[in-house]
């Protein structure tokens, strides 16, 4: 029996973070023979804003768009996705649902997105998805120059 998972979770939002989550997810996956899955989340929360119905479409169709470059991306990358998810809502609920659902031994994301108002607001992402998830959770961030010698 191996100690590794046999499915790892990428979350992904497109950020900087988030790409090199993806590097780690793919040298991870390709490293313990595991499958790799790729989800996004649109922020997709109703508000008074909307203007019309066509937005949530246009939301949808956005973050669909990002998925793809991320799949894309991974896939050159060197990596094999098996499947590629859509969720809309809360990143951080959507993502710990899905890991649970698939029976993810692994997940894998950024440790800050594009969203800084919405960190400021209601807190990190990749803080709740570490506090609720059922699996180990790897946050991947960019490495600063600062305090190192």
């Amino acid at each position: 029996m191996s100690i590794f998972p046999t499915t790892i979770l990428l979350a992904t939002d497109g950020s900087r973070d988030a790409e090199l989550a993806a590097t780690t997810a793919v040298d991870l996956a390709k490293g313990t023979n595991s499958e790799l899955h790729v989800v996004h989340v649109g922020q997709f929360v109703p508000t008074l804003l909307a203007q019309t119905e066509v937005e949530p479409v246009q939301l949808q169709h956005e973050a669909q768009q990002l998925l793809d470059e991320q799949v894309r991306r991974v896939e050159e990358a060197g990596g094999t996705v098996k499947e590629a998810h859509l969720r809309l809502g809360r990143a951080d609920e959507e993502i710990v649902d899905l890991a649970h659902d698939m029976g993810a031994g692994f997940i894998v994301m950024g440790s800050r997105g594009r969203g800084r108002m919405r960190r400021a607001l209601m807190g990190s992402v990749s803080d709740s998805v570490v506090r609720h998830a059922h699996c180990p959770v790897t946050i991947v961030r960019e490495q600063s120059s600062l305090g190192t010698s």
